[in-house]
């Protein structure tokens, strides 16, 4: 809005959020209330997922629906407005899933309005070493996501997107040939380092403290950080701040205790967005075992802070990271990623000024390519491009190879 002359268009729920912000109802943003279908959806996605916590693909297909009676009312709110000419483009941001499709892109080339559709992100495969955990993920649905080209305007949306936007490698990967001209690559997750601010990580005795966050659930991988920090052999003192609440808390609960780990592994519980640099400020690393995370926010938000992460070598988090930056962890089953951790407390152990050299490359890293404002340029220069007929934009993270 700072940037553009904008007219944000969204869901009822997110009135109040768009308040408080000081945004101005009428004039900087439009609410729908399709709260009928997407009540409907939700009640039917609560039998269908296996329990709460669970069965996300289902819950993000079912959701997904919803958008249609939404751009429906789009249209009948701004329909003439649109074709007066009134707004130069019109960007759809979420759904963030890939399997979501936009019947106006349709309406909206024939009136030669530029659309532009992302960031897309998701879809990301089980890996084959994790079948367990996707079964008590209840995640049946990912074996039938293919599908999604069968849905109502699939390829009608990408044949009339002027330009594409994903927000990892893989959902890069999956876009039809036919559009990767139009395609681009901008990491879905950007920070404020106002909000997280920079200081210099340094282990100086030989106590690591290694903060966790995220969802207490099986795929996020809380109980193999556990795990490793139990059979680590060495003689550095391994501290764990588990930060995050969900199901699996009583399980990784009973799990510190039978491994003698009470003393070194602490559960903080959910915490606030706006207390999270707070509680991570004492913490010298940020380990996420996930075998399955699309974006990563978390790890840019440790990042913008100095925490060196060190992050399961799979989606969206490794792509964040170089190495100067962070270690990513190579890994086929639960086995060899527990084994991975080790091998980095292993590594930080033998070379403590790894941590002062990561955490700087960390910090470096976000604020050259991982801010918002950053963000924000490289899509102005994307609609720039599709209004003004400019070059097309070569963006820092724009070869998905």
């Amino acid at each position: 809005m700072e940037r553009t002359n904008g007219l944000i268009v969204t869901q009822i729920r997110n009135r109040e959020a768009f308040l408080r912000a000081g945004l101005v109802e009428g004039r900087d943003f439009l609410t729908i209330d399709n709260e009928g279908v997407a009540r409907l959806l939700h009640w039917l996605s609560k039998y269908l997922r296996g329990g709460e916590n669970k069965g996300w693909t289902v819950v993000t297909a079912l959701s997904s629906f919803s958008y249609y009676s939404f751009e429906r009312e789009v249209w009948r709110l701004l329909g003439s407005r649109l074709k007066a000419g009134e707004f130069d483009l019109v960007h759809r941001i979420t759904p963030l899933s890939p399997t979501s499709q936009s019947p106006i892109a349709i309406r909206l080339s024939k009136h030669k309005i530029p659309f532009i559709l992302g960031p897309l992100n998701g879809g990301l495969p089980w890996p084959k070493g994790f079948t367990e955990v996707r079964s008590r993920e209840r995640e049946w649905l990912s074996l039938f996501r293919r599908f999604y080209r069968l849905m109502p305007f699939y390829r009608a949306t990408r044949m009339h997107a002027a330009a594409l936007v994903a927000g990892s490698r893989h959902t890069f990967s999956e876009l039809p040939e036919s559009c990767k001209k139009r395609a681009f690559l901008i990491p879905e997750n950007a920070v404020n380092p106002e909000l997280f601010p920079f200081r210099l990580r340094q282990l100086s005795g030989d106590r690591l403290t290694v903060a966790f966050v995220g969802r207490l659930v099986p795929y996020k991988g809380a109980d193999i950080l556990i795990e490793a920090v139990a059979a680590y052999p060495g003689g550095l003192k391994i501290d764990v701040l588990i930060i995050g609440d969900g199901p699996q808390r009583s399980e990784l609960e009973d799990a510190v205790r039978r491994k003698g780990l009470g003393d070194r592994v602490r559960f903080a519980g959910w915490v606030h967005h706006k207390d999270l640099a707070a509680v991570l400020s004492e913490s010298h690393v940020l380990a996420l075992p996930s075998v399955r995370e699309f974006g990563g926010g978390v790890v840019l938000e440790a990042m913008s802070m100095g925490l060196v992460p060190i992050v399961a070598n799979y989606g969206g988090p490794p792509e964040l990271l170089d190495e100067q930056s962070g270690i990513s962890i190579d890994f086929s089953d639960r086995q060899t990623l527990t084994t991975g951790f080790l091998a980095a407390f292993q590594r930080i152990e033998a070379s403590p000024e790894l941590v002062a050299l990561l955490s700087n490359g960390a910090a470096l890293r976000v604020r050259q390519r991982y801010t918002w404002d950053v963000k924000a340029n490289e899509m102005l220069q994307i609609y720039k491009w599709v209004v003004e007929s400019a070059p097309k934009p070569t963006l820092d993270v724009d070869d998905p190879t």
